[in-house]
C-alpha cells in the first residue's frame, strides 16, 4: 500500500511547496492531485493524477471527461466529478472577467485564446461563435451561434452580423473549433473571414480577429497577417 502524501517529507508535498515556490513550479500531476485532496487505498493522490494524466492523454481530456468515464478509477466519484466541472468553469468565467475588464491586445492575443479554448475545446461537433466587443475591445458578450457536423458548419453572415448590432458591438471576433483537427485555415475559412470582413465593413463593425480552436493547438487570422484591421 502507498503512503498518504501527509506523511511525506513537507518539502515534496504538493500544497506545501506551491504554497513555498508558487503554482507554476508544480506538475500537472501535483496541481490535480491538490484538487483531488486524495486518492484511494491502492494510490495516493498524486499517483492517482498520473494514472488519470497517462489514461486521459492529458488534463484537457480530464476535464471534458463524462461522469462515468471518471468514476471507473477508485477515489473518483459523483462528489470529485462535480468539483472538477467546478474548476472548469471558474477558470472560463476568470478569463471571461479578464476579457470584460482588459483591452484586447491584438499583438499578443493569448487572453482571448485562453477564453476560446475554454469555451470551445469540449465541443464534439463543428460550432461557429461570435465575441462581441466594445469600442474599447473589452468583452460585451460571446455566443455560439451554428453548430455543424465533425468538421463543417454552415453559417448565416446576416444573422450573425444582426446580433453583433444587437449587441451594440463596435468590434467583433469570430471563432471555430476543428474537433479532431489541426488549427490549419482552410481555403474555405479564408473566404468566409474575407465575406465576414467585407460586410462588417459596411457596417462599420471592426472584425478583429477570426481564431480557430482545436486539441492540437490555436490559429489567430490577425496574427497570421490574414485580417487587416482598418
Amino acid at each position: 500500500m502507498n503512503s498518504s502524501i501527509k506523511h511525506w517529507p513537507e518539502q515534496e508535498r504538493p500544497r506545501e511547496r506551491l504554497i513555498q515556490q508558487g503554482a507554476s513550479s508544480l506538475s500537472d500531476a501535483e496541481l490535480l492531485a491538490i484538487f483531488l485532496r486524495s486518492g484511494s487505498r491502492q494510490h495516493s493522490a498524486v499517483e492517482l493524477s498520473r494514472i488519470l494524466l497517462q489514461h486521459f492523454g492529458g488534463l484537457n481530456p480530464i476535464f471534458d471527461a463524462r461522469l462515468q468515464d471518471l468514476n471507473q478509477f477508485h477515489g473518483i466519484g459523483a462528489s470529485k466529478y462535480a468539483q472538477l466541472m467546478a474548476v472548469k468553469e471558474l477558470g472560463r468565467r476568470y478569463s471571461a472577467q479578464y476579457l470584460k475588464q482588459e483591452k484586447i491586445e491584438l499583438s499578443n492575443s493569448k487572453a482571448l485564446l485562453d477564453f476560446l479554448k475554454f469555451e470551445l475545446l469540449g465541443e464534439t461537433q463543428e460550432v461557429f461563435a461570435v465575441l462581441c466587443l466594445d469600442v474599447h475591445l473589452r468583452k460585451i458578450s460571446f455566443k455560439k451561434m451554428f453548430y455543424g457536423s465533425l468538421n463543417s458548419c454552415e453559417i448565416s453572415i446576416n444573422q450573425l452580423l444582426r446580433h453583433a448590432i444587437n449587441q451594440h458591438a463596435s468590434s467583433i471576433v469570430i471563432a471555430h473549433n476543428h474537433p479532431f483537427g489541426m488549427p490549419l485555415p482552410s481555403n474555405a475559412d479564408i473566404q468566409l473571414t474575407q465575406r465576414i470582413l467585407t460586410a462588417c465593413d459596411l457596417l462599420e463593425i471592426r472584425l478583429t480577429d477570426h481564431c480557430i480552436i482545436s486539441p492540437e493547438g490555436s490559429c489567430s487570422f490577425a496574427e497570421h497577417g490574414l485580417i487587416q484591421p482598418q
